[in-house]
């Protein structure tokens, strides 16, 4: 399997459309974390995406014959347009099935190169069996995004070029995983010439597929897949890319939110460049792992996979990018509600820069302030909690909290004494005109909305809020309903946020 791979990759076709993308050093990052940094620049390719390297070196190796009927792909996103731009350089007919929650730009970004859309099912997995149904009834050649020997070779080549790039010394190369092409076609690369360099896949905490898999030692499906990293978001990893990455993967690292965040701000900062952020993934694991690992004077390379990136959702990304990189700590603090209070508490907050500032009368002993606070690092964010408890301010670190940086920085309340039996729950949309009535509409009349908050942000799918008045009794009928909804959903009723504040 090794050898085989090694000459798909050093035959591989991918330079009649692809370019050989720049190895950058990150100079900005590479100083704060104490280790050299590299970009593999794959967000510079023509679509955006390294996903044209195996869309086109799957397609240029078909006969004649199946390129004049036509190939067909289901894809949201980046391999869309890279069947689509193949496509067209090869003279063929490309059927690119999209689920109906895609985004315009990204269903324009197909046109534009030649590809023939089809709407089809909210999600990808009602995508790609409706492509399937099509594959068979139009005799078209299914590309498959990821688990397929050419598309993984085509990917393969990033290896090749990295090696080619940077001759000297190499630790450790991050690679963003979804389905596992990507990871696996440069791990089989690599490790073959250079076994030295450690090749570490990077998840984001909710879409770990490959890392359960791994852990298991058989695949594993995931029954939800967190939205936000859209072009990582894969329930389930290919099987020929599950071998490979149990074969030549050293390690791999989880990422949240927030620090998807900070690495597209990172990247920002050093390139001027926008990245999407499946394309941040591999920076926010590279820095991860470096502090986790206590890394200092280690060469690394991060691979930049993609930039298609929604410009409205900016909005969200900068919020969340300076919790991610330790810059915003956010509190709840607990002071009694007596005259003074108020000036001992801006007294303990001092001259540091304010980044939100909400309260709320409680009782008539208490009262409940959210605060958010400019910060240099974590060791800050610590002394910061400790000072407030020092100096009589019962004190909760929210800065992890997802409740409070989505939802509740923005609806401070409190408690109802009409909610009784009310229960907290956040959910998660695709985001598209009328997809917050559809979801009102899911909604039960059996039970009554005691809370409700919707932000649009901008993003490919909304999170909302909402508290529901749930009878004891009817608590086994709610969970049926819930499940039933379709969309994913966390209790946050234990939640202490939410008991402080709503």
């Amino acid at each position: 399997m090794s050898n085989d791979y090694l000459k798909r990759i050093l035959t591989s076709k991918v330079y009649d459309v692809a370019v050989e993308s720049p190895l950058e050093l990150a100079t900005q990052v590479s100083g704060r974390i104490g280790n050299t940094v590299f970009l593999k620049r794959e967000d510079t390719q023509p679509v955006f995406s390294f996903k044209l390297r195996g869309a086109y070196n799957k397609m240029a190796n078909l006969s004649p014959a199946e390129l004049k009927r036509g190939v067909i792909a289901a894809s949201a996103g980046n391999h869309a347009q890279g069947v689509a731009l193949a496509a067209s350089r090869l003279g063929t007919r490309a059927v690119i099935v999209m689920p109906t929650t895609t985004p315009q730009v990204k269903i324009d970004g197909v046109r534009r190169f030649g590809g023939e859309v089809v709407l089809a099912g909210d999600s990808f997995s009602d995508a790609a069996e409706h492509a399937r149904q099509l594959e068979k009834k139009e005799r078209l050649t299914f590309v498959h995004p990821f688990d397929d020997p050419d598309v993984i070779a085509g990917q393969g080549t990033i290896g090749m070029e990295i090696l080619r790039q940077h001759p000297g010394p190499i630790d450790a190369i991050f690679v963003a995983i979804g389905g596992g092409g990507l990871i696996a076609g440069v791990a089989a690369y690599v490790k073959q010439l250079r076994p030295d360099i450690k090749i570490i896949g990077v998840q984001t905490e909710d879409s770990d597929a490959m890392v359960r898999s791994i852990k298991a030692g058989r695949r594993i499906t995931l029954n939800d897949v967190g939205l936000f990293s859209d072009g990582t978001a894969v329930k389930q990893v290919g099987l020929e890319t599950f071998k490979l990455a149990r074969e030549y993967v050293d390690d791999y690292v989880l990422v949240d939110t927030d620090a998807i965040c900070a690495a597209i701000k990172d990247v920002f900062q050093d390139t001027r460049s926008v990245l999407e952020p499946a394309g941040a993934l591999a920076l926010a694991g590279a820095k991860r792992y470096a502090a986790q690992q206590k890394w200092k004077g280690k060469t690394v390379v991060a691979i930049t996979c993609g930039a298609n990136m929604n410009f409205d959702r900016l909005r969200f990304v900068a919020e969340r990018a300076d919790v991610g990189e330790a810059r915003e700590a956010v509190f709840a603090l607990t002071i009694p509600e007596k005259r003074g209070s108020f000036l001992r508490l801006c007294d303990a907050v001092g001259n540091r820069a304010v980044t939100e500032f909400n309260y709320r009368i409680s009782d008539p002993e208490t009262a409940h302030v959210f605060v958010g606070l400019q910060i240099s690092s974590a060791v800050e964010q610590e002394r910061l909690a400790g000072n407030f408890r020092k100096k009589g301010f019962p004190t909760l670190d929210l800065s992890g909290n997802e409740l409070a940086k989505t939802h509740l920085r923005y609806m401070v309340g409190g408690r109802s004494a009409l909610a009784e039996h009310e229960m907290l729950f956040r959910f998660e949309f695709p985001e598209r005109p009328g997809a917050l009535i559809k979801f009102l509409g899911a909604m039960s009349p059996e039970w009554n909305i005691s809370l409700f908050h919707y932000r649009n942000q901008g993003d490919d799918y909304g999170r909302i809020l909402v508290g529901i008045q749930v009878p004891p009794e009817d608590k086994k009928a709610f969970k049926a309903f819930l499940d039933g909804l379709g969309y994913p959903y966390w209790n946050e009723s234990e939640n202490p946020a939410y008991q402080l504040f709503l």
